[in-house]
């Protein structure tokens, strides 16, 4: 018997089937036919849904970003580490960040060649950054230094995770851990 699935638990299994496929397979892999295998569904439920491979592209790349961020929201905005932790969600510690990232990447250097996913990457880039800039507020860096350290966060951030999804998947990512607590460390607060 057919699954009955509403439109958002359908958006999730092709989005989460999409990034396994893009991983495992390539962007040139990333056919209608192999996600709806992927997520157990039939292609044309899949075309239902998403009639294009960009409209599935532009919403497995919103998805990660909203996977983020809600576990960034779950974090309580007064706990003393709420930085640090917010932080440690945009670096690929664990399988399901790293396949998040994986095709993070793969996705915003489609990016840079598909117009149609364009948008959708600066969107990410710029929550991103959005959160990059919240956690320089919470350390107190002087307001006129905001978007320079904001700038340098998320270029660290994105250093880091690039080198935890090049590395073998069974290396440690505490060195990663190590450089993110080092970096928060110098962030320089505003005196009182």
């Amino acid at each position: 018997m057919p699954r009955i699935l509403d439109a958002e638990e359908r958006s999730r299994l092709v989005s989460e089937a999409a990034w396994k496929v893009l991983v495992r397979d390539g962007l040139p892999g990333l056919s209608v036919r192999r996600i709806a295998a992927e997520a157990g569904l039939p292609p044309s439920s899949l075309r239902y849904t998403f009639p294009t491979q960009a409209s599935v592209r532009i919403r497995a790349y919103e998805m990660i970003v909203e996977r983020v961020l809600a576990r960034v929201a779950a974090i309580p905005e007064d706990d003393r580490h709420w930085a640090r932790r917010a932080l440690l969600e945009l670096v690929p510690l664990d399988e399901q960040r790293r396949l998040e990232m994986e095709a993070f990447l793969a996705l915003g250097t489609a990016a840079m060649t598909d117009p149609t996913l364009a948008g959708t990457y600066r969107d990410a880039h710029q929550a991103i950054w959005n959160l990059c800039e919240r956690v320089v507020l919470a350390r107190g860096v002087s307001p006129t230094d905001v978007p320079l350290e904001a700038d340098r966060l998320h270029a660290m951030t994105d250093g880091l995770a690039l080198h935890l999804v090049r590395q073998d998947a069974t290396d440690g990512t505490d060195w990663a851990v190590q450089v993110l607590d080092r970096h928060l460390d110098g962030l320089k607060s505003t005196p009182a």
